[in-house]
């Protein structure tokens, strides 16, 4: 690893970010917002930025549309010199609920982002989100060229897996077929101050800090690596800004904070002080048993290292939630 690769800062540029309004696009702009022109494309249905000291900064824009209008879009990347595609269906509850409305945003829509990114002359970077349930149930330090596996046909929760690997497959042949400057990310169980929609930490901090019961769905055997999204913003702006990214994928996580959610849940509650019990529902869907990435690839081209290690992670989170 180069421990001297630090990310460019980025200045005097203009920044699309579809989802900007979004948990991980919101919290990306903040760090953007200062020195370049940010312009949001979202539908809103989730809102982050409403919370945040730069929504009425000047350097912003923001466009209510939607990914599956193409028309809207190649209006709204007039110009852009870089695009960040965070918009899409997430949250498990969502997708199972809403598997047909997920591919078509998660494929048809990303498709249109990459066509509408393809028109622009002074393109510099192009950034899709992938996701790590690309690996299925069980991904014990999977890294890039991991064998993905799609789940089977019928349990809806798959095709967020599915549509999203399509994403993949699409950045990468733009960017084989057109030259496009296309980087993938794959986000592992990203948390922290902010965070819209449904999540595990930030759900269990929020009973925890009214000592309500924690609910674990299943036996809380199952384990995941957790990554601040600081640590997430770092690895993006990584991807943006190192011309060794074009053209790759790369799993963006901490592969140090490891736990079972039952684990999880007792950590919240002695990290916070809380008098929370812990109680068991069963689960409604399939799950994923083991979810831990290998960086090395982003630790080699990028330079990137999660930094914010669990507990410092969950005592921010609550802290963001005591200020509200």
């Amino acid at each position: 690893m180069n421990n001297d690769l630090k990310p460019a800062p980025l200045t005097d540029q203009h920044i699309l970010v579809t989802g900007g309004a979004g948990f991980i696009g919101s919290a990306l702009i903040e760090k953007l917002i200062a020195h370049n022109k940010v312009t949001i494309f979202d539908n809103f249905s989730r809102n982050a930025l409403k919370c945040k000291p730069y929504k009425d900064h000047p350097n912003l824009q923001t466009i209510t549309g939607d990914v599956l209008d193409l028309k809207a879009l190649k209006q709204a990347v007039n110009g852009a010199n870089y695009i960040v595609h965070a918009a899409g269906i997430a949250g498990i509850d969502t997708v199972i609920k809403n598997p047909v409305k997920t591919m078509q945003v998660n494929m048809i829509g990303s498709a249109n982002v990459l066509e509408a990114a393809a028109s622009l002359p002074n393109l510099k970077r192009v950034i899709c989100f992938s996701t790590s349930e690309v690996f299925g149930q069980v991904a014990f330090r999977s890294t890039e060229t991991t064998h993905t596996i799609l789940g089977a046909v019928g349990e809806a929760r798959w095709t967020y897996a599915v549509s999203k690997l399509a994403v993949e497959h699409l950045a990468y042949s733009y960017f084989k077929q057109y030259q496009l400057p296309t980087v993938a990310v794959r986000p592992f169980n990203v948390y922290g101050p902010g965070q819209v929609g449904e999540g595990a930490i930030k759900t269990m901090v929020q009973q925890a800090l009214k000592n309500e019961p924690i609910t674990i769905h299943g036996d809380g055997t199952q384990i995941r690596a957790w990554c601040y999204v600081d640590d997430m913003v770092d690895g993006i702006l990584r991807c943006l800004t190192v011309d060794e990214a074009v053209g790759e994928s790369f799993n963006i996580g901490n592969e140090r904070a490891i736990i079972t959610i039952y684990g999880l849940a007792n950590t919240i509650i002695r990290v916070l002080g809380s008098e929370s019990n812990i109680q068991y529902d069963k689960r409604a869907t399939a799950d994923i048993e083991l979810r831990i990435p290998q960086v090395r690839k982003a630790k080699k081209l990028l330079g990137f290292e999660a930094k914010v290690d669990l507990e410092e992670g969950i005592q921010r989170t609550a802290n963001s939630m005591k200020l509200k």
